[in-house]
């Protein structure tokens, strides 16, 4: 296991495509539900035990080694609105696209032909953490701190909130993160004795409906 390679997977700075989302922020600082850094925390939060929580396991379960098809489906399942369909897919897209270059593998490959249009991206993480040595509980922390971090990175340019402030709330965030990365490896686990069913499927309706909002604005700063 190479704690390197984690810490080049979970850069911002990774060419995932990452960057051009805001992880539904731009949609909620417009409705004015993020307004500063405790609104921001809040929304993070929430993201953070939902969202985050299934992103975590599927990560968590692709890293383990259980069927990426199946996984898939079970991130259409768990994802009503179609643009965020869509966004999952793209950064999956994308991330494969990276780490094809970073850390090639024939496991990688065949997602790659079996997506031609790309996976989910959790999906994709967590084979991408496997094929750089990493395990199930890397890519979970991954995941649940991508779904924290890309809202509170484009804050700061949707609201001009100060940056150390913002980084201040994921500081806070952070035991919350390695609860919810523990408990999606655990679900992870769970996987791959009964199926893609014990996956956690905690949903967040104003994060799906703010996102099909978005899709239709003709002019926004970030893709979701």
């Amino acid at each position: 296991m190479s704690r390197a390679a984690l810490l080049v997977l979970a850069d911002g700075r990774f060419p995932a495509g990452g960057h051009a989302h805001s992880g539904g922020a731009e949609a909620a600082v417009r409705a004015g539900r993020v307004t500063g850094a405790a609104s921001l925390e809040e929304f993070c939060r929430g993201r953070l035990h939902t969202t985050g929580l299934v992103s975590a396991a599927l990560a968590a379960a692709a890293a383990l080694g259980a069927d990426p098809v199946v996984l898939d489906a079970a991130a259409d399942a768990r994802s009503p609105s179609p643009a965020l369909r869509a966004a999952a897919r793209r950064l999956g897209r994308q991330l494969l696209r990276a780490a094809r270059s970073a850390w090639p593998a024939t496991e990688l490959d065949a997602l790659a032909r079996e997506f031609p249009k790309g996976a989910h991206q959790p999906v994709v993480l967590g084979l991408v953490a496997r094929a750089a040595g990493l395990g199930a509980a890397d890519a979970a922390h991954c995941a649940a701190y991508e779904c924290v971090g890309g809202p509170a990175t484009a804050t700061v340019r949707l609201l001009s909130l100060d940056p150390f402030e913002a980084t201040a709330v994921l500081a806070r965030l952070a035991p919350e993160v390695d609860r919810v990365a523990d408990q999606a490896v655990r679900a992870a686990h769970r996987v791959l004795d009964q199926g893609a069913d014990a996956l956690p499927a905690a949903s967040a309706p104003l994060l799906e409906i703010g996102a099909e909002a978005h899709a239709a604005w003709p002019v926004r700063l970030f893709a979701s």
